[in-house]
């Protein structure tokens, strides 16, 4: 059993329609990576895609993926690739519900985004998350 200290928030950087399946594949052919980037991804649809067994270590944050489990939505970009949090309202609530049950499973794991981290120069997950927790009483 992990330790999990954190619940990292991510979104892929893509077009909201991007698939799964597209994502899969580039982790593992342009960037070499056996494991997925995320434990679980969220497509516009708000369906949850399981990506790896909470067990496993994922690729999410550099230096803190082994006391983390990952959690990311499809989208984050506007049409010229400039951050911008593009959640449709199933993905808020899958977001939501995912991340509350994992917030009951691991009550001690800290919720931040991807750009909370150390040393972190991204705007993913395109969101405040420390706003949205308090938005949605978590």
């Amino acid at each position: 059993m992990r330790d999990i200290k954190y619940i990292a928030l991510h979104c892929t950087a893509t077009s909201i329609d991007a698939k799964p399946e597209a994502i899969l594949n580039y982790w593992k052919k342009s960037l070499g990576w056996s494991k997925p980037g995320y434990h679980y991804l969220i497509d516009y649809n708000g369906v949850v895609h399981k990506l790896a067994e909470e067990s496993e270590i994922c690729n999410g944050v550099k230096g803190f993926n082994s006391v983390s489990i990952h959690v990311s939505y499809i989208g984050g970009v506007d049409a010229q690739g400039h951050p911008k949090d593009t959640r449709s309202n199933q993905q808020k609530k899958a977001m939501r519900d995912l991340v509350t049950d994992l917030h009951f499973r691991y009550p001690k794991a800290k919720i931040q985004g991807h750009k909370d981290f150390p040393n972190v120069l991204k705007a993913c997950p395109s969101f405040e998350v420390a706003a949205w927790l308090k938005e949605i009483r978590l």
